[in-house]
């Protein structure tokens, strides 16, 4: 009877264990299937075809909240002929810019609406595409290196050699002047802002554009650089920097909070 009684008890005390665990345990999530039309084209295909949209459904609440989670979920368990380019997952490298429900925008930092609307996904516009959403940034990377983005000084400067050992020393800067270089340096060339820019949609090929200016800009405002006057004259261009109308699209897509326009007025207030 003892041994009866032992063995209910150690049941009732199993369930009411269970039961508890049960209760502590989060609730788990409904489904929520969203719809996303994202744009695919590859040049692999046989017979070529022309781009399209592709619809995938995806559970939002099964993954992470940002539009990379979503690409990289389809690509992983969907479609891995899925195209995209990433990388730092934190808004950091810029690899993973494309245009979202119309909007360019890093996919890691952009937010999934938990709602029914679908949503679009594109390449960054007006660039020529390799693949899906991989765009090809090669204008953008020369435009880039033609500003020579890196430190420029004399070669008769011996203010930064050390006189007894004719070692470098370092190029000091006062927190004033360093100061000048906020809302510049933060830029990571992820190209939302170029490439939402009419003008540079019409003029790529001579127009530098938001970003490359912006970089172009912070290095004239360096006042460790002594070529200023030579960037200065290398920008001051009908095309290369005067094709800027303030439509100011960058400043609203901008992922870093930045406003290449007000930098690019600056430049131009420089220049005249």
């Amino acid at each position: 009877a003892s041994s009866s009684a032992a063995a209910a008890s150690s049941s009732a005390s199993a369930t009411s264990s269970s039961s508890s665990a049960a209760a502590s345990s989060p609730a788990m999530k409904p489904v929520l299937e969203k719809e996303f039309h994202i744009y695919r084209w590859s040049p692999e295909k046989e017979p070529p075809e022309k781009p399209y949209m592709q619809t995938y459904k995806v559970d939002v609440n099964s993954c992470g909240p940002m539009m990379l989670d979503v690409l990289l979920k389809i690509k992983d368990e969907q479609d891995p002929s899925l195209a995209l380019r990433r990388s730092c997952r934190e808004g950091i490298c810029g690899s993973c810019a494309m245009n979202i429900d119309g909007k360019n925008g890093l996919a890691c930092l952009t937010k999934v609406e938990k709602d029914m609307a679908p949503t679009r996904v594109a390449p960054l516009p007006h660039m020529f595409v390799v693949k899906d959403l991989v765009v090809d940034m090669s204008n953008f990377y020369a435009q880039y290196k033609s500003i020579e983005p890196w430190l420029k000084t004399k070669n008769d400067d011996n203010r930064h050699v050390d006189a007894e050992t004719g070692e470098a020393k370092e190029y000091l800067q006062s927190k004033d002047d360093r100061l000048k270089l906020d809302g510049m340096y933060e830029c990571i060339l992820c190209a939302c802002c170029s490439t939402s820019c009419p003008s540079y949609w019409w003029n790529s090929d001579k127009y530098l554009g938001p970003a490359v200016l912006l970089q172009a800009y912070k290095w004239i405002s360096d006042s460790r650089d002594q070529f200023t006057d030579e960037r200065l004259k290398a920008v001051d261009d009908a095309f290369k920097l005067y094709r800027c109308h303030t439509i100011m699209n960058c400043a609203k897509v901008c992922p870093k909070g930045l406003n290449p326009g007000l930098g690019i007025q600056k430049l131009k207030s420089q220049l005249h």
